[in-house]
């Protein structure tokens, strides 16, 4: 059977659907890999990882994997619960994927498998490339379990990229939906003392790097999926500000944020990550918006 079809897990997410109808837009083989039945005419398959359960035909006609499944790590204060489901929803569903994957007669040529930037941790203003070592703190710890999971599949000579993913930039969702209201109103700032290192990719440049992680046969392990641009958060206010022509002079303090979003202000409001896009430049990648102005031009 020719292996031509892309199978994506977590296509109901931000970054899955559009991904997803971009590909259908293209006339591009895809499938997708449900917890639940989905909309729309996208073919799918269910799966259950915390049950363990996956649908064996899945994989039939499957060249690609992207997977994107995990639970938001923005959505609620960092309880333990919520922090035992971010970790184990990942964990479980790369361990089942990859397991499965490793069992296959025909396994994909090629995997890629959302990580992010949170392996480095916290680091001030240390550019940091692939090779740079972990850092510490809970999203690290995560990160680096979740990599871990793909082993199986690597051993069983499938190519395994780890999409280190940035802040993912677009009006449509994520954050940048979220911050566009009160910075609309005039009453956005930066958080903290601002200079705190972002790193940040665009929603299109981010499709087009898993299209090329997916083509590049060099390109295998961790792959830092951010712009060449990592700003500060007072950079990147000041920038938003200037695209929507609004003063942004309402900074949220850090003891502020930290009492509104507990943990996970620290981890990610506060935290700095200074990230280069170190293999996706070396291997030709092409960046629409390599700035911030580029990424936020034309929201007003």
């Amino acid at each position: 059977m020719t292996q031509n079809r892309t199978l994506v897990s977590g296509a109901n997410g931000f970054v899955g659907s559009a991904l997803v109808n971009e590909w259908e837009r293209q006339e591009r083989p895809v499938s997708r890999l449900l917890r639940s039945p989905g909309a729309g005419n996208i073919p799918f398959s269910l799966w259950n990882p915390s049950a363990g359960q996956i649908d064996p035909g899945c994989f039939a006609g499957v060249g690609q994997v992207v997977h994107l499944a995990g639970d938001n790590i923005s959505e609620g204060r960092w309880t333990r619960a919520k922090k035992d489901r971010i970790l184990q929803s990942r964990i479980q569903g790369t361990q089942l994927l990859c397991a499965t994957l490793a069992r296959l007669s025909s396994p994909p040529q090629v995997l890629v498998s959302a990580s992010a930037v949170g392996f480095y941790g916290d680091r001030g203003s240390e550019v940091l490339t692939e090779d740079s070592v972990a850092g510490a703190g809970f999203l690290s710890e995560v990160c680096q379990a979740w990599e871990a999971q793909t082993e199986p599949a690597r051993q069983a000579g499938i190519r395994c990229v780890h999409l280190r993913l940035g802040v993912v930039l677009s009006p449509s969702g994520g954050a940048l939906a979220k911050m566009l209201p009160p910075f609309r109103l005039g009453v956005g700032g930066r958080i903290g003392s601002g200079q705190q290192y972002m790193s940040w990719i665009t929603l299109p440049d981010l499709l087009a790097a898993i299209d090329h992680c997916l083509a590049d046969t060099r390109l295998s392990g961790p792959v830092n999926a951010v712009s060449p641009g990592a700003v500060t958060n007072l950079e990147f206010t000041r920038a938003l500000g200037r695209s929507l022509g609004r003063p942004t002079l309402l900074p949220l303090p850090s003891l502020m944020a930290r009492l509104i979003f507990g943990e996970m202000a620290e981890a990610t409001l506060l935290a700095s990550t200074r990230v280069a896009p170190t293999k996706l430049s070396a291997t030709g990648f092409h960046f629409s918006a390599p700035s911030i102005a580029d990424a936020l031009a034309g929201l007003r």
